[in-house]
This record gives structure tokens, sequence and C-alpha cells, in this order.
């Protein structure tokens, strides 16, 4: 029932999602969170929660999966995929995407755009921070996607407490 829910709250996010158009070019070295304290406090949720979903967009049908990649680096939320996979190709069609989350008690609902981080040293730090990709990733390798998220809102809600809105 857990699944359930979260799935269909981030289909119904990513259904809200327009189309993306071209967005200004931003320089991943230069940019900077509006609020770190909040983007600690949903890395911390998304990193407890152990796995959250991501919904994009492809064409005009919602696409959603799993992923467990929450890293602060250089003061921007990171989460990682590989260029292979389909999600990398929907999210460089569209970077806006949906996140959800669950931890228990709380979920939590993000929607932002995604930037690529092509740097070799932040795609280091995301897999040092999670070692256990090594086997399949290396910042080397050609395939390794880095994203950060940009201009993210979320939502944190539960039925025993009204909504907390967060931007960072």
């Amino acid at each position: 029932m857990k699944k359930y829910l979260l799935l269909l709250l981030a289909a119904a996010a990513v259904l809200s999602c327009r189309q993306a158009a071209q967005a200004p070019a931003v320089q991943p070295a230069e940019y900077q969170s509006n609020n770190p304290e909040n983007m600690q406090r949903v890395r911390d949720f998304l990193r407890g929660a152990g796995c959250y979903f991501l919904a994009t967009v492809d064409g005009d049908r919602p696409q959603v999966r799993p992923f467990g990649t929450a890293e602060i680096i250089e003061g921007k939320l990171y989460i990682q995929t590989g260029h292979v996979k389909n999600v990398a190709r929907q999210i460089a069609a569209n970077p806006h995407v949906a996140i959800c989350a669950y931890n228990g008690s709380e979920w939590l609902r993000i929607n932002a755009t995604l930037v690529e981080d092509d740097r070799v040293e932040i795609k280091k730090a995301m897999l040092d921070a999670y070692p256990e990709l090594r086997s399949m990733y290396d910042e080397n390798d050609g395939n390794t996607a880095v994203y950060f998220l940009k201009d993210a809102k979320a939502t944190i809600s539960a039925f025993t407490h009204d909504p907390v809105e967060i931007d960072f």
C-alpha cells in the first residue's frame, strides 16, 4: 500500500510538469542553494527513507523508478544514475522531475530541475559516498551521470501535522 501511494504521488507530480523549455545554462561550479539548511533536511529525509521514487516525463507519459543516492557536494544536492539508462535520456529531454519518499510516518515530495554536472571530481565524490556503486560505475567510465537539484520546492506531509513547505 505504501509503495502504491508513493507511485501515485510521484505520477501525479510528474503529470503536472510542463514540457521543458530551453532552460538557461547553469554553471554547476557556480550554482548555490538559496537555503542550505533546508537542503540538508531534505537530504537527511531521503537518506533516512533509504529509497525514493524519481518521476520523469517520457513523451507525454510519466515514468517512475526507485533511486537511492542523495548527497550534498559543494553546496548542492546530487543524485546519480547511468547515461545508458532511459532515465538519463528522459532527463536530457525534460529536466523537470518529481521525487517522492516515505519514511514510515511522513512523505516528502519534491519538484525540481535536474542539472547534469560532468566534472570528474563530483562523480568521484558521489561514488565515494556510495562505494557499493563502484562495482557498476567509475567516475571515468563515461556512463556515470550526476545531477544536482536546482530550484527545488519540497513538501513534507503527514496525517499528523500540516504540510511543511521547503525551498532550496
